[in-house]
């Protein structure tokens, strides 16, 4: 897996690094990129601990203001249950109630101006220990009902025993959980929660009765509104044991128990974050614990809230670094070409240069050390043109010389034997037979004596149909020629000759040499890297002796050539000067026949 890694990098690297400016813009680019991303990474670390401190910071100073507010709202309540002035009258009031009509509408009384003092009060309840029965008043629809209940039960209830037991004579009880129980049958609404207050006698410090408040939630509500608020966080409302008097979210309160997340219970708590982990999600729990009463405020904060503006901010860099690292690459590549640009060019000059284009120069600009480099490659190019034109003339003369010596010695006794077949033919037949012979003799020559080196496949197949009209008229029967030639050959270029010199050898080692009848056959075909000509025949093939004379003659200088196989010799010679090492003749002999294959390199051209 490693291997295929490095080799998909490479592959994706090789490309790019072939050229000099790419290397250039890959080089800055990354400059670029390791410079923004690094201030980036470092910018952002330093703003998420610096959000995280400003949210400690900020979230704690809110807390604090709010929870003061908030026990200023309680202590208000608990002044409400305490009569300032006539203590002693509400107390006696109490006592005699049940006794004195007077008593029983004094406390009425009193309960009304309570309930008309607040706005925020749902219902008030007076309890009367000993006695089983209590006085309420609530609102009802538009009317406020006061009435007066028994209920044996209250005692019984957690709030009483917490109130009777508290050496601050009060208790609170919240309404957070629907299944929690006030003791009386007569409410409708508790509200959010409950202050009770127990009343006892001045004198022998024994209670006389417990006065109940159910508080509704907009005042408390009123003054935790000024607390920011955002999608994720939480707010809870706690007493010094952490009970919840306020929480947006019950669920999570559970939550943040059970794992112990909330802040340790109990007064005098200092205030101090928390982390805690939830479902993947982590919170900053920042809270503040009152100065009077010790409740407290939580509120937690998920740290991707807090990370948010430093999240913008790395958004933020990055994009600015990406519209930098844009206009970098467009400047960096605009002044690389302009570096780079002679040297490309100069580079595409060496490669004409190194290719056999030798009149390759590049332009030269500027004083730079690119430009001198061009200059002296220019002069190079120069001296090397001039030697390569001197050299390139003599080897021309040298070649076109060899080629017309070749040309002039085609064997001659060609002529000879058409001249006798002329005479023949005249012996036994009429003129226009005679006139026809004479026709193709004088097209033989004319092709023969033209100036052309190379010549198409079609023009040399043409003039071996007339000389074999004139072979034909020597040999009558006993010679049979027959010719396949791929069509998609005819345009192809081949020595002048190159064909009447394997047919004539054929004619010479084979029609000649036997009385019977021979058969040549002319074939040409296209292979995977020549187009291959050949000449077969019937007849009695080539000893083995004088093929190696043959072939030995194929390896000798041309100046050393001496004795016969001169014509083989020509076109093997021309052969190897025309289309270099690549092509040739090679000769194949039996008992049943020789075959002569001429090959041409495909796509190669004349080195004449």
């Amino acid at each position: 897996m490693r291997y295929r890694i490095d080799r998909a990098f490479r592959n994706l690297i090789e490309p790019i690094s072939r050229r000099l400016v790419n290397k250039l813009i890959l080089f800055f680019s990354t400059i670029i990129i390791l410079v923004v991303g690094s201030l980036t990474i470092i910018s952002y670390n330093m703003l998420q601990r610096e959000s995280v401190d400003h949210s400690i910071e900020s979230t704690a100073s809110n807390l604090k203001l709010v929870n003061q507010n908030l026990e200023d709202y309680l202590e208000g309540i608990e002044q409400l249950s305490l009569p300032q002035i006539r203590y002693d009258d509400l107390i006696r009031a109490i006592i005699n109630e049940d006794q004195d009509y007077a008593s029983k509408m004094y406390l009425e009384d009193y309960l009304r101006n309570l309930f008309y003092s607040r706005d925020d009060l749902s219902s008030i309840y007076l309890y009367l220990v000993g006695k089983g029965k209590y006085y309420s008043i609530t609102q009802e629809a538009y009317d406020i009902k006061l009435r007066i209940s028994y209920e044996g039960k209250i005692p019984e209830q957690a709030w009483f025993k917490e109130a009777m037991e508290s050496p601050y004579n009060r208790s609170y009880q919240s309404f957070l959980d629907p299944n929690a129980k006030t003791g009386y049958t007569a409410i409708m609404d508790p509200g959010f929660m409950a202050y009770h207050r127990v009343l006892r006698s001045i004198a022998t410090r024994e209670p006389q009765a417990v006065i109940s408040f159910y508080l509704k939630p907009d005042m408390k509500n009123e003054i935790m509104r000024d607390i920011p608020f955002e999608d994720g966080e939480h707010l809870l409302y706690l007493d010094p044991h952490n009970v919840p008097f306020h929480a947006d979210n019950l669920e999570f309160y559970k939550q943040l128990k059970e794992a112990g997340g909330l802040p340790p219970s109990g007064e005098g708590v200092a205030a101090g974050p928390i982390s805690w982990t939830a479902e993947g999600q982590k919170y900053l729990i920042v809270y503040n614990v009152g100065e009077q009463d010790g409740w407290k405020l939580v509120k937690p904060i998920p740290y991707s809230n807090i990370y948010e503006p430093a999240r913008v901010t790395r958004d933020l860099n990055y994009l600015i670094g990406f519209i930098f690292l844009v206009i970098s690459v467009v400047l960096v590549t605009l002044i690389s070409n302009a570096i780079t640009k002679p040297l490309k060019k100069l580079s595409h000059q060496m490669k004409r240069f190194s290719e056999g284009t030798f009149d390759a120069e590049a332009p030269v600009k500027g004083r730079d050390e690119i430009a001198y480099l061009t200059r002296h490659f220019n002069r190079m190019v120069s001296r090397t043109n001039d030697l390569i034109n001197e050299r390139y003339k003599m080897k021309l003369v040298e070649k076109n010389a060899i080629l017309k010596a070749l040309e002039a010695e085609i064997n001659p006794h060609f002529l000879y034997n058409a001249l006798q077949a002329i005479s023949t033919k005249a012996l036994k037949s009429g003129d226009f037979d005679v006139a026809d012979m004479v026709d193709a003799l004088a097209l033989t020559l004319r092709y023969c004596i033209s100036g052309k080196d190379i010549v198409y496949a079609r023009e040399e197949l043409k003039h071996i149909e007339r000389y074999l009209a004139l072979q034909k008229a020597r040999f009558g029967s006993r010679l049979d020629v027959s010719v396949e030639w791929d069509d998609s050959l005819m345009e192809l270029q081949i020595p002048k000759l190159s064909i009447q010199s394997l047919v004539e050898n054929s004619i010479k080692h084979g029609v000649e040499k036997v009385s019977v009848a021979i058969r040549i056959i002319i074939r040409a075909e296209l292979g995977d890297t020549h187009a291959v000509i050949t000449v077969e025949d019937n007849g009695p093939g080539i000893p083995p002796a004088r093929m190696e004379e043959i072939l030995a003659s194929f390896r000798t200088e041309w100046e050393e050539q001496e004795g016969e196989n001169i014509g083989l010799k020509n076109l093997h010679t021309r052969l190897v000067l025309l289309y270099g090492e690549e092509a040739g003749l090679r000769i194949e002999s039996g008992d049943k026949g020789t075959k002569m294959i001429m090959l041409i390199p495909r796509g190669g051209q004349s080195h004449v």
